[in-house]
């Protein structure tokens, strides 16, 4: 009996850490692969635990149940190794992109996988354009304008808002960089170009109160994460604005006539449903709002700026082919920009900051934001 229990838990480990294999069917899974691919190197003692107890109980079974703890042990160790070669070559591929920058730390390192988490700064609440909140990060031993991150979080266009995932934006301000966190208003009872005027309307307020906020008006970055990863993309290409110097986009789908094609009321998100009702029906019943909300469909080398993508290989929610296609587009119009791609990684794969995806995708937004606002 307890080698069969053995073996059960084994299989449940290697199922988890086949996770960073393939892409996650359902949302239980989703965040199942989440763990197995940002928290694995933690993981991993649950299969080595299993492998030592059954090695050391013997049996007809040890052999099994130890040849499948390690199946399990090489499936959570994936992200790591894979991690540790992506780092060896980010710098040189960040600095061909946009320049050579000096960090402080590596790209990657196994001891950051095991940091403590680092103080937060204080956060100021504010009524920002068209009466809605903004959480404000002022930006940490700063004496002269700090440039501004304008970040727009994610959520399907129905769900999110500004205090989703806020470690970066805590990161950021003790990098001396202000954050903007801001919201927009939700699908269905708003439709795009709703959104657009939002964070337009956000932007605004930041201008018009750059002096009491402590932050340089002619340097702006919008960032998003997912759903707010389009809205930047969309807001920064289609309404064109010398202040804003780059576009930051974490796992963000870029053209939504592309995301319907491959769309199912059946799939994870149930993505037919979402982009009736943020765009108001099909590419076929809404065609403007489709391609106005599809930076990848307007984008020329007149109103793009340098651009940072990054997106998980599994990802099941936005393929990751929306950042492929966009990339390939921004090196034809000869625009500045990067895709960190990531073999194991899925939707939301920075949840964990200190994990490998962590790690690696807020070295890439450093480096972007220091060689876009220098």
């Amino acid at each position: 009996m307890v080698r069969w229990t053995l073996l059960l838990l084994a299989v449940g480990c290697a199922g988890a850490a086949s996770l960073t294999w393939w892409r996650a069917p359902t949302t239980g899974l989703w965040k199942a692969s989440i763990l197995a691919g940002e928290f694995g190197h933690l993981l991993i003692v649950l299969p080595v635990v299993i492998g030592a107890v059954a090695w050391g109980w013997g049996g007809g079974l040890r052999g099994v149940i130890v040849a499948v703890c390690a199946m399990a042990m090489a499936g959570l160790l994936r992200p790591v190794v894979q991690a540790m070669g992506i780092a060896e070559t980010l710098p040189a591929k960040l600095g061909s992109a946009f320049g050579k920058v000096e960090l402080a730390r590596p790209a990657f390192s196994v001891g950051g996988l095991f940091a403590r988490e680092a103080d937060k700064v204080p956060v100021e609440t504010r009524v920002a354009g068209g009466g809605l909140p903004m959480d404000f990060y002022r930006a940490a031993g700063r004496t002269t304008p700090a440039p501004c991150v304008v970040m727009i979080h994610g959520g399907g266009w129905d769900n999110g808002d500004r205090g989703q995932l806020p470690e970066v934006n805590h990161h950021l301000a003790r990098l001396g960089y202000a954050v903007a966190a801001v919201s927009y208003r939700l699908a269905p009872a708003t439709r795009w170009p709703g959104q657009a005027e939002d964070v337009r309307a956000a932007i605004a307020y930041l201008k018009a109160n750059a002096a009491e906020l402590g932050i340089d008006p002619a340097r702006l970055v919008l960032m998003g994460r997912s759903a707010g990863g389009q809205i930047a993309t969309a807001v920064t290409y289609g309404f064109p604005d010398t202040a804003v110097r780059g576009a930051v986009s974490f796992y963000g789908p870029h053209d939504q006539v592309f995301a319907w094609g491959f769309s199912r009321e059946d799939d994870i998100l149930n993505a037919v449903k979402l982009l009736r009702q943020y765009l108001g029906g099909s590419p076929e019943e809404a065609a403007e709002m489709y391609r106005t909300a599809s930076g990848y469909l307007f984008v020329t080398k007149e109103n793009a700026v340098p651009t940072l993508l990054v997106h998980g290989a599994m990802d099941p929610m936005v393929w990751h082919k929306q950042s492929e296609r966009l990339q390939v587009k921004l090196d034809e119009l000869d625009v500045p920009n990067a895709l960190v791609s990531l073999p194991w990684a899925t939707h939301a794969c920075d949840f964990n900051p200190r994990g490998p995806s962590g790690q690696l995708s807020w070295y890439a937004l450093e480096w972007f934001l220091a060689a876009v606002t220098k």
